[in-house]
């Protein structure tokens, strides 16, 4: 199982002194195993985000670090911009990356928010999932007032923070410390000055909704509170503003669950009310990093919308989501930067190679690569010509009955493909553990037997890596056979993706077998090797088939 990594996204109130954010940039890069993977500051906002990745226990650290050069740094006395603010660092939330859930983050949050508290002297509100109260889950109402209004918060006792000091912080102001999911903070060009007009935009689209209003007069219930509409989309909150350095207003959003509510339906819907109001969107932006599905899930949004193929490389699905939804309208976006999976590693050394720097690499002395490694590339190069002759297919005159069942075959080669190319760096890892393992000292009884249970974890992964490589061969041949059915100018490529799903079931069969040899959990292997079994006779007899049909088709 592989180590918890969380993610953490502290803001601080300063976007223009370039020596200050550079000096809490520098805090974070400190810890030893912390990456911090973006720096986005805003001049208007005079606020800068910072997204950070690591161990939990490390990012707490430099999370900790960087408070404290912010309070050392910045003065909220002396503070102005255009974002809601009410700290030196105003926010501080915890992400679940993998091997770690929503608890555990609020765990996070409270030990940082104690030490935070207790040793800098800094007022502490905790928010989201680590909230101390439900009337505390919300930013929103735990920032309310903002600085400003910190000073008359401290004399109320509901509004104790939850660490800290209770007196006012003149300094550094209040932070709050939080849990959440993954947060999309995503804002929308306008074409238009008017502030006004865009407050009631994002109005119009957020959950909170807008205030009703009957011939000018504000609409109130039985209590005297202001009775609203509610907006478009849940989990989205919103603003309107005017940015000086774009000279224009922006839609700025949090869509805090995106599964909910989608970035490109968000911006689609953001579209029509805006042009209601006679304004135009000319693009939109991301502030801080994205998940890679919120882009793949807009890409494919896109290329149904223009009816066409959506089972493209997840490379090009990126593409046409930066351009469907203009992320390049007012600066930069880089995949490799921005989409968070990219930034923490992206792909393999294996799959990174040039095609000869790889067959060079096969052909030197090394162990590994080696077959197991082929085997995977294999089935990611069938599964490649089966999205390829899906594509050569969709859309073409004459194949109209098979667009919907081809478009969806793509989809799946792709990720099928993707899967493969993972294992090409995955089954030489596993090989490169048990050699590692192999090394240990021996030298007295707990270290033999510590070597000995390092061998056997790794000798399993090894075995695990080429049989989920084998048993996704059977989506390979599955695919294969779709394409056959496709475009009939590529039945020789529908032909060789079935010869290479069956090199890859057959490449990797061997590499179960081989690290079954000798393996000393008896059940496990039983288990393994009839599951290699059944998955490499259905490969097999399917390819055979297949491949006898096509042979004949392609015969004059």
């Amino acid at each position: 199982m592989s180590s918890p990594i969380v993610e953490c996204v502290p803001n601080f109130s300063e976007g223009r002194d370039e020596g200050v954010i550079e000096a809490i940039a520098d805090a974070i890069r400190g810890v030893e195993g912390v990456s911090l993977l973006d720096v986005d500051p805003g001049a208007a906002t005079n606020r800068t985000v910072m997204t950070m990745v690591g161990p939990p226990a490390a990012v707490v650290d430099a999370a900790y670090a960087a408070i404290a050069t912010a309070a050392d740094l910045i003065d909220m006395t002396q503070h102005s911009g255009a974002h809601p603010r009410m700290g030196a660092t105003d926010v501080c939330p915890f992400v679940p990356v993998s091997g770690i859930d929503m608890d555990g983050c609020a765990a996070l949050a409270r030990q940082l928010g104690e030490r935070v508290g207790n040793t800098l002297g800094i007022p502490v509100y905790l928010y989201e999932s680590a909230a101390s109260r439900p009337e505390r889950r919300n930013l929103a109402d735990v920032r309310a007032g903002e600085y400003e209004g910190l000073a008359s918060r401290s004399e109320q006792a509901e509004w104790a923070p939850d660490f800290g000091p209770k007196t006012f912080n003149a300094k550094s102001g209040a932070t709050a410390i939080g849990a959440r999911p993954f947060l999309i903070a995503y804002n929308i060009n306008l074409n238009t000055r008017n502030t006004k007009k865009a407050m009631k935009i994002a109005a119009l689209v957020r959950e909170k909704g807008i205030i009703r209003r009957e011939n000018g007069a504000i609409v109130r219930d039985s209590d005297g509170n202001a009775v609203r509409d509610p907006g478009l989309f849940k989990c989205v909150k919103g603003i309107g503003w005017f940015i000086e350095e774009y000279g224009r207003c922006q839609v700025s959003l949090n869509l805090t669950n995106y599964d909910v509510s989608p970035m490109h339906e968000v911006l689609e819907a953001t579209r029509k009310v805006a042009l209601a109001e006679g304004v135009i969107v000319t693009g939109s932006e991301l502030v801080g990093l994205v998940p890679k599905d919120a882009m793949t899930q807009a890409g494919r949004f896109y290329l149904m919308k223009e009816q066409s193929n959506p089972g493209v490389s997840e490379r090009e699905l990126v593409e046409t989501a930066i351009h469907s939804m203009g992320l390049r309208d007012v600066g930069g976006f880089e995949p490799e930067t921005r989409i968070i999976e990219y930034a923490i590693g992206g792909d393999g050394p294996l799959v990174s190679m040039s095609t000869r720097d790889f067959i060079d690499t096969l052909a030197s002395s090394a162990p590994a690569p080696g077959g197991g490694s082929v085997a995977s590339l294999c089935g990611a190069m069938s599964t490649a010509l089966s999205a390829m002759v899906a594509s050569l297919t969709h859309g073409k005159k004459g194949h109209e009955d098979q667009f919907e069942a081809q478009a969806k075959n793509s989809e799946i080669a792709q990720a099928s493909k993707d899967a493969f190319l993972a294992d090409i760096d995955h089954d030489t890892a596993a090989f490169n553990a048990i050699m590692a393992a192999m090394k240990l000292p021996k030298k007295t009884e707990s270290d033999v037997a510590a070597r000995a249970t390092a061998i056997t974890e790794a000798t399993r992964l090894a075995i695990d890596v080429p049989l989920r490589v084998l048993e996704r061969t059977v989506d390979a041949i599955a695919a294969a056979e779709v394409a056959a059915t496709g475009n009939r100018n590529a039945r020789s490529d529908a032909g060789v993706a079935a010869l290479t799903a069956a090199a890859a079931a057959e490449g990797a069969f061997y590499n179960v077998l081989i690290n079954l040899d000798g393996f000393d959990d008896a059940k496990y292997a039983e288990r393994a090797r009839a599951r290699a079994e059944t998955a490499l006779a259905e490969v097999t007899a399917r390819v055979e088939a297949l491949s006898a049909r096509i042979r004949d088709e392609l015969r004059p």
